[in-house]
């Protein structure tokens, strides 16, 4: 059993994307990642995606292409059925990785720009610690400084 925090660090590799503070939303069925600029085209006969995303914690600020995996009505936060574009990719946290499906939605208003639902977390022994953040993620001692 792997016992993660409401909040914590996790990587999309597939995207590029990596070290993103994610809320872990267990009231959330679907994750969802911040994304503008979403313009759907065609490559080979298959339904892709470009977007951009950015992630102000730690200046990633990226174009990502891929494929469409589906178009799901999901509930926003204010409770507002909206249709949106899902795509799967990998998803690491700590050691672990696998596939999990991703709602591409305009969050930038929200403090976290990434939110793990609990479709995600299903089947893979997870146990969310309600009351602790950053599990997951190795401590620097205090009064050290990150270098780059």
């Amino acid at each position: 059993m792997l016992v993660i925090g409401w909040q914590e660090r996790v990587d999309l590799p597939l995207l590029g994307l990596t070290n993103l503070k994610a809320k872990i939303d267990t009231g959330a069925r679907t994750s969802a990642l911040h994304a503008t600029d979403i313009v759907e085209f065609e490559r080979n006969a298959i339904a892709w995606v470009r977007f951009h995303t950015r992630f102000d914690d730690d200046a990633h600020d990226t174009d990502v292409e891929c494929p469409i995996h589906d178009r799901r009505q999901i509930t926003n936060t204010s409770g507002v059925p909206e249709t949106r574009i899902v795509i799967r990719t990998k998803f690491r946290i700590a050691t672990r990785l696998w596939k999990i499906d991703l709602s591409l939605t305009e969050r930038s208003e929200m403090t976290f720009r990434m939110i793990v639902g609990r479709t995600a977390l299903r089947r893979h022994s997870i146990l969310v610690h309600p009351g602790q953040r950053n599990l997951t993620t190795p401590t620097r001692p205090k009064g050290s400084k990150e270098t780059s």
